[in-house]
């Protein structure tokens, strides 16, 4: 093939981005090594030597473990691209003689196949070694590929007609199709977040109603003092699969339902778990779901009519390997390539989920306790291995929660 100035553009992101990602999981790993030896002073009463490096150690294998990731998702990159695995697949379909909407929809869910395949080895890997290793792991084998067939099934069944669904407006809508996919991926988001708590989630998890009375009476007259009208309370059998806990609103509307990993419930008190919805319910009261939908619609409908553009550009296909463009193709390449782009954004994404924890931390210290709130994040940092001493410069570009030790001191008031 010959290169072209897409080609250079793409390779000279690639390159940038594989140089900083690889040289922040260095700075990564030497931080946390250094600060191996020394529970940060405003831990030392509340976590053990042992379990602050079990969290660096955990830390620093998930670390190399990512930059394995990534070297492996350029590598497949390139392959895809620049040594012509997608115009390759693009052949394999045309032999079918079927239009451009159906092989489009084809190659694209066999492109999706594929890449399941690819990830399934790091996958594997990091389920039944790293985190066995660990003690996090509470995964079956059955359960894993069970888990991953339910997925590629449910991601056919509800793909397959919006693919096609997108894959008509881009042909068949003129000039704005890129405004008229936008509207539809839009709606699309919004009933897979209504819809997700009560028929998707279950295929997956048991859901059972909380039944500790207490618990349930705290958490009823905290979320009527909030005014937040929720579906249930559930209690989600978390340890069936890994030994993290986490808490979190799922849904969308009157559909909206409160979860708790059953992992977190019997780590912590009533007080503790109090704390902790209240500083999910600051996410709600804060508006910060609603922020966060309109920042995402306005990055991908940004995205949308760049690719606008670029889908009339005959040098973007073959700078990228395709000598055959097609509206299905201009998708696929601008699918493939973005990330390398939005890579350089994201600390700012980072920045705004962080401050949004804080604002989430400000509301939970008015409706509740800040102590019991920085007992229970206590709690989960050393049960779930998390590392109080990330690099910072790491953490602010990947880390959507303020590292640890700067966000106990500000709920304490420091």
């Amino acid at each position: 093939m010959n290169l072209n100035e897409y080609s250079w553009l793409v390779l000279a992101v690639l390159a940038a981005g594989l140089c900083v990602q690889l040289w922040l999981a260095w700075r990564h790993i030497g931080h946390v090594r250094k600060h191996n030896n020394q529970v940060p002073d405003a831990f030392t009463s509340k976590i053990s030597l042992e379990a602050h490096q079990k969290a660096a150690n955990y830390t620093i294998a998930k670390t190399h473990l990512g930059v394995a990731n990534t070297l492996l998702n350029a590598g497949v990159l390139l392959i895809w691209t620049f040594a012509g695995g997608l115009e390759i697949l693009d052949q394999l379909w045309r032999t079918t003689g079927w239009d451009t909407l159906y092989t489009g929809t084809a190659l694209l869910l066999t492109f999706m196949l594929i890449g399941i395949l690819i990830d399934l080895p790091l996958s594997l890997y990091s389920t039944f070694v790293l985190e066995e290793e660990y003690g996090f792991n509470k995964m079956t084998l059955k359960i894993f590929f069970t888990d991953m067939v339910k997925g590629i099934a449910l991601a056919g069944a509800i793909g397959t007609p919006l693919i096609m669904l997108i894959l008509w407006l881009m042909e068949k809508s003129g000039s704005l199709w890129w405004f008229y996919v936008w509207a539809v991926w839009m709606g699309f988001s919004l009933l897979l977040m209504w819809a997700y708590p009560k028929f998707i989630a279950p295929l997956f998890n048991k859901f059972e109603p909380l039944e500790d009375e207490e618990l349930k009476n705290r958490i009823t007259a905290l979320l009527n003092k909030c005014g937040f009208a929720s579906n249930g309370i559930f209690v989600m059998d978390g340890s069936t699969r890994s030994g993290h806990g986490n808490a979190y609103f799922t849904g969308f509307g009157a559909n909206k339902r409160i979860v708790f990993f059953d992992t977190l419930i019997k780590s912590l008190s009533v007080d503790e778990t109090e704390a902790v919805l209240a500083h999910e319910l600051g996410h709600f009261k804060r508006n910060h779901i609603k922020k966060t939908i309109a920042l995402m619609a306005a990055m991908s409908l940004a995205g949308l009519a760049i690719l606008g553009w670029l889908i009339d550009q005959p040098d973007f296909y073959t700078g990228l390997g395709i000598d055959t463009p097609s509206t299905y193709m201009g998708l696929l390449l601008f699918v493939l390539v973005i990330p390398l782009f939005t890579f350089f954004i994201s600390p700012l994404f980072s920045a705004f989920s962080r401050k949004n924890e804080f604002e989430a931390d400000d509301y939970a210290k008015q409706q509740s306790n800040a102590a019991d709130l920085v007992s229970a994040l206590v709690k989960m940092y050393e049960e779930n291995a998390s590392t109080l001493t990330p690099d910072p410069l790491h953490s602010a570009f990947y880390d959507s929660h303020p590292p640890a030790p700067v966000r106990i001191a500000r709920l304490q008031g420091a």
